[in-house]
């Protein structure tokens, strides 16, 4: 590895493309809908209902946790233009097809077995768009602002040449707790996320979301190493106290670990095919030289907070040396054999979802769909619309 690459780079804008042109869309093509994984109250959605409705494009709403179905409806109801399919996701909810193998327990083991239902959410939105034959959706997660109307036409364009098309939310950084914590002491980026994705649903390498910490990085790994990533501006993301519990960085720590290794060796290979770039990642050596790369850097970090003390908040400073610590720990416990067997498990996963993808009907209609994904509990709404749901369809006699 060379010197510069002796310490976690602070940005990976190099795999990102320049999406600030405008790229007006196709005569045909749209957004078929904006799908958001809801897990806040029903009061943190009206930023992206509203946006739906200015857009006149329909929403799918995935509810769980405080998201209660019921109050997103009326809000979606009481707002004008807006239309939405509001699905009540059950607690622990697969798609109906098989487990994936980066969803082992020895994985989830690494990762102090985190429990977040995003990644099943996400692919949730995936399987409805496809078994419904549409193109083009936006996934926008429910703490996100200032999302422009105008920026989300430039990115409805985009899909018409690029497969994924992403923005960044600087205000408040979308990071993990080790990046949270250099940016506490030194200049850390933000690159692109799950948090606002467009995504092309016909595209023949269409992936999926791993239950892993920075499921939204392999998701789109392809096209970041292809440098096939267009960024469409910047949005806002809620702030939350990223170092409250250190429990957070050992959560995070394997997927960081993971997703960190890997984009350094795309940007290590530039040019090169996906396959020949991914080989690199699929040797335990290599492994071994990241793992400590990461942790010597996790190490600066920790003694460059030290220093900083008298100019970090009293309050936060040990919630971040323990996270810090917490995350070293982790980190020494990840091998390099079981970083080889994920990138190979997500990479069997990959070619197992994709061939299913092959074989799903297409066309259906809302109903059809819902019942193939074993959903029961969703309700159909909007604006001066007749309000239906599963219920009133048994109950006239339709399903």
């Amino acid at each position: 590895m060379s010197r510069r690459s002796r310490q976690i780079q602070s940005s990976h804008a190099g795999l990102l493309c320049d999406g600030s042109a405008p790229a007006a869309p196709a005569a045909s093509s749209k957004l078929d809908a904006i799908v958001v994984p809801a897990a806040r109250r029903a009061s943190e959605l009206q930023p992206v209902i509203t946006l739906a409705a200015d857009l006149r494009v329909p929403l799918v709403v995935l509810c769980s946790r405080e998201a209660l179905q019921d109050k997103v409806v009326e809000r979606v109801k009481s707002t004008l233009y807006a239309e939405a399919l509001v699905i009540q996701v059950p607690e622990g909810y697969r798609p109906p097809c098989p487990v994936p193998k980066t969803s082992a327990p020895k994985f989830r083991e690494a990762s102090a077995n985190r429990s977040s239902d995003l990644s099943a959410k996400r692919n949730l939105g995936l399987l409805y768009g496809r078994l419904r034959g549409w193109n083009k959706i936006l996934f926008v997660d429910d703490d996100i602002r200032s999302l422009k109307s105008g920026d989300v036409r430039r990115l409805t364009g985009y899909l018409d040449r690029y497969p994924v098309a992403s923005m960044a939310s600087r205000e408040f950084p979308d990071n993990s707790v080790v990046c949270h914590a250099r940016g506490k002491v030194g200049p850390q980026d933000v690159f692109v996320s799950g948090a606002v994705l467009g995504v092309d649903l016909q595209s023949p390498e269409l992936s999926f979301f791993a239950d892993i910490y920075n499921e939204d990085w392999f998701f789109f790994a392809r096209y970041a190493a292809r440098r096939a990533i267009p960024k469409i501006g910047e949005v806002r993301q809620l702030a939350y106290e990223p170092f409250a519990d250190p429990q957070r960085a050992a959560r995070e720590e394997f997927g960081d670990l993971l997703a960190e290794g890997l984009y350094a060796a795309f940007e290590s290979q530039p040019g090169l095919p996906f396959e020949e770039q991914l080989r690199l990642a699929m040797e335990p050596s290599y492994w071994d030289r990241f793992r400590g790369i990461r942790l010597k850097t996790i190490e600066d970090t920790l003694a460059a907070v030290r220093r900083a003390k008298a100019s970090i908040d009293e309050k936060d400073f040990p919630r971040i040396v323990r996270s810090l610590e917490t995350a070293e720990t982790w980190a020494h416990r990840s091998s390099s054999s079981l970083c080889v067997e994920f990138i190979k498990a997500w990479q069997e996963d990959e070619e197992l979802w994709q061939k299913m993808l092959a074989n799903l009907p297409s066309g259906q209609r809302k109903e059809d769909a819902l019942s193939q994904l074993r959903l029961t509990n969703w309700v159909s709404c909007g604006y001066g619309l007749r309000t239906e749901s599963q219920a009133d369809l048994a109950a006239a006699g339709a399903v």
